[in-house]
């Protein structure tokens, strides 16, 4: 395969496989929480919407210590590209589309799937737009205006799904998540959110 990189220079491509990783730890950190009861969550006002590729970048193979433009993501490894340093497919990104556990979550993303060995072993992971009454994994951000109403320990491979939901009156929020702007928190019960218990969303 005749393969074209591109080295761009700018932000430590170590930096940025660092924060992945970081965030991938994540996962794993969120999951046990949410077993211990000391997780967190983050949540907001309104739907997010999809965010726009950088103009002026363009699909292909880039080497180590290329940043990955906004709205881009990195979706193939090739182990032995840049002198076997490993090389990196970024892509824009789009809605329904596999990525690598190297690559960013473009803000108004959220992971819904996991493959452990995608992307030549080292992960993958599936972004979708968010929407209502959809399974996330864990770890996966929590787009603005929505709450956590669910958790199964089994889902998103075995690392744990939560079920999320646009915020509404009368609905029942799984705990270690903040209340979204324009509701307060009302009467708590155990049995919600798998067992995990719930608050009851008012009005603010």
């Amino acid at each position: 395969m005749n393969i074209k990189y591109r080295h761009v220079l700018g932000r430590s491509w170590t930096a940025a496989v660092r924060g992945r990783l970081a965030a991938a730890v994540g996962v794993v950190t969120l999951l046990v929480a949410v077993l211990t009861g000391t997780a967190a969550g983050t949540a907001g006002a309104a739907p997010a919407a999809a965010p726009v590729a950088a103009a002026q970048a363009s699909p292909g193979w880039v080497c180590p210590g290329t940043p990955v433009p906004d709205g881009y993501v990195i979706t193939q490894r090739q182990p032995s590209g840049c002198n076997k340093a490993g090389a990196w497919y970024i892509q824009p990104v789009q809605n329904g589309i596999w990525t690598c556990a190297t690559s960013p979550i473009p803000p108004g993303y959220v992971i819904t799937l996991h493959n452990a060995t995608g992307c030549s072993g080292i992960d993958y992971w599936y972004l979708e737009l968010p929407r209502d009454g959809q399974y996330t994994c864990a770890g996966s951000p929590i787009p603005p205006g929505y709450v956590l109403t669910g958790h199964m320990n089994s889902g998103c491979g075995n690392i744990g799904s939560w079920y999320q939901q646009l915020a509404r009156v009368g609905e029942y929020m799984c705990p270690y998540q903040p209340v979204p702007a324009g509701f307060r928190a009302g009467t708590y019960n155990a049995s919600m959110c798998s067992g995990l218990g719930g608050w009851y969303l008012l009005a603010a």
